[in-house]
């Protein structure tokens, strides 16, 4: 049977493809403009946007993960988010495929973020989290109706090779390689983790080919260093011989560059994470699988080498 990616170009996608030629030879890229990872992918170019489309490329799959991103806009979120995850789901069914839906966590609580475990309270501030929080009750009470085989693989804030859209590669690193300063959110001598996107990868692919790993929201392995953003920047420059020199951005100057730069309206919702201790619990995995994630120094070595 199939296994199926739909988003397979993203930084979770690729890596993700890589990892399950370890449990099957037929999987399955979707994407607008798929490209094979390994020899024996099958690619299927489609737009994600056009839901008529999704049932036929689901149809066959023994498992679904959906690693797409959409537009980072809360429009556009809330217009493309719940249809298509609704016809996600009513394709799996009608097919039955389980599915693994990649997620973030953007529905906890503000209280819950120095310390995220899954049993934290889905509470979310903003509307980002607020059809995080929808999505979550989408998949997860069709669980509970025994309508659906599925689980929720949920990440912090990412990092890795993969990955050129992260915070830390966009705003430190290719900031620090053009001789500028690295920019940061919030309060940079808080602390705040990142998983590492390969780690993220090997565990969702581990998760959907476990099958006692469903109906349940799983933590991907994130670093148990507690580092602070001053010390994510210190890591990035050192591997690069750099002085850490750092720009503040603060919420008032997200507002300003909104202004100019789009995307940039974007953030300031979402700035409460990074104005406080943001520590990613992934003790339930690492307990039940033994895998730990990559360490902060070995992660950055590799984002930047690779």
């Amino acid at each position: 049977m199939v296994q199926t990616i739909l988003g397979s170009g993203g930084g979770i996608g690729l890596p993700l493809a890589k990892e399950l030629k370890n449990y099957t030879g037929n999987i399955r890229l979707v994407s607008r403009n798929p490209k094979k990872v390994n020899d024996t992918d099958e690619l299927f170019p489609v737009d994600l946007n056009d839901l008529s489309q999704i049932g036929d490329a689901i149809a066959g799959s023994e498992v679904v993960y959906v690693t797409i991103g959409f537009e980072y806009n809360t429009k556009v979120w809330q217009k493309v988010w719940p249809p298509f995850l609704l016809e996600v789901i009513d394709s799996c069914k009608k097919h039955n495929a389980k599915l693994v839906f990649f997620d973030n966590v953007y529905m906890y609580a503000t209280s819950a973020i120095p310390f995220m475990t899954e049993n934290s309270p889905v509470l979310p501030p903003g509307e980002k989290g607020k059809i995080r929080a929808r999505l979550h009750e989408m998949i997860m009470n069709e669980v509970e109706r025994n309508n659906l085989t599925a689980l929720i693989a949920r990440s912090a804030d990412f990092y890795g090779p993969d990955n050129k859209n992260s915070a830390l590669k966009m705003m430190v690193l290719d900031n620090l390689m053009k001789g500028k300063k690295a920019q940061a959110f919030g309060d940079i001598n808080k602390i705040h983790t990142f998983t590492y996107t390969p780690d993220a990868a090997k565990a969702t692919a581990l998760l959907g080919n476990t099958g006692d790993a469903y109906n349940q929201v799983w933590h991907v392995p994130t670093t148990k260093e507690k580092l602070t953003t001053r010390q994510w920047i210190g890591l990035i420059a050192q591997e690069l011989n750099k002085e850490p020199r750092i720009q503040a951005v603060p919420t008032w100057m997200l507002h300003l560059l909104g202004l100019f730069i789009p995307i940039m309206k974007e953030f300031p919702e979402m700035m409460y994470q990074y104005e406080q201790d943001y520590v990613f619990d992934s003790s339930k995995f690492e307990k039940r699988f033994g895998i730990f994630a990559t360490t902060p120094k070995e992660g950055v070595r590799k984002m930047i080498s690779e």
